[in-house]
Formats: structure tokens, C-alpha cells, sequence
């Protein structure tokens, strides 16, 4: 059960959420939110796209995902830089 689902009906929408958590962070290579994973003009735009442009974004935030938790410090990273 959604949180929607409590709401009046006219307040109900059919359109895909906003994937927004609040931790509003943009990495520096990726360029995407740290959070949500959207990139700044996805995020921008977002009220302005169709559920299918909405939905397609949505699809591709799981693997957006894994480009934001690569280790980039440590021994390992220091080490390959040398070489």
C-alpha cells in the first residue's frame, strides 16, 4: 500500500513518482544525483515528461546505480595510479 492510497481521490495521479529521496548530490564525474541517480536536466524536466519518457528513466536508475558506488580511494586506487 502506497501513501497514495490514503488520499483523496482528486489528489490521486496516475503519472510515475518522482524518484527524489532528498539527499540532493551531484558526483563530479558522473554528473548524476547521488540520491535519485537522475542526471540535473532529467531532474529539471522531470514534471515536464510523459509517464513513457518518465518510465524509461526509471528503467535505467538500478545500473545508473552501480556507476556511483565503484571504489575511487583507498590502497587499491593509489596503487593502480602509480603504475
Amino acid at each position: 500500500m502506497s501513501k497514495d492510497d490514503d488520499a483523496p481521490e482528486i489528489w490521486r495521479r496516475d503519472e510515475i513518482a518522482s524518484p527524489c529521496i532528498k539527499i540532493c548530490v551531484i558526483h563530479p564525474e558522473t554528473r548524476l544525483c547521488a540520491g535519485c541517480h537522475r542526471s540535473i536536466d532529467e531532474i529539471g524536466q522531470w514534471s515536464r515528461l510523459t509517464p513513457e519518457a518518465r518510465a524509461a528513466i526509471m528503467d535505467e536508475l538500478p545500473a545508473r546505480e552501480a556507476l556511483l558506488r565503484k571504489r575511487r580511494g583507498g590502497r587499491a586506487g593509489r596503487v593502480t595510479r602509480r603504475g
